[in-house]
């Protein structure tokens, strides 16, 4: 079987990987190489990415001008509050 063939397992498809131990991916990655071919982006998650609601009272005034530039944008009064205090805070994406 190749590094790539699918093998039955309890009954599921299985795909067999690249694998390698921890700390030797450890090192690659130490050394600045390029480890992508031994992750499994599919998977992958962001931490701290979920959503969380939070309720904020604004202004009239500003619920209106939130409002006026989110509609000059394009863009939701939610969208537009997420990225300027995005912005603010210092992180890239929102």
């Amino acid at each position: 079987m190749t590094e790539f063939e699918s093998s039955q397992c309890g009954g599921r498809e299985r795909r067999k990987e690249n694998y390698m131990k921890a700390k030797d991916l450890d090192k690659l990655f130490d050394a600045g190489k390029d480890i992508s071919e031994f992750l499994d982006l599919s998977r992958a998650k962001r931490t701290n990415e979920e959503p969380r609601r939070v309720n904020v009272d604004f202004p009239a005034w500003m619920v209106y001008s939130l409002d006026k530039e989110a509609s000059r944008l394009g863009v939701t009064r939610q969208s537009i509050i997420k990225v300027w205090i995005s912005e603010r805070l210092g992180h890239k994406s929102v």
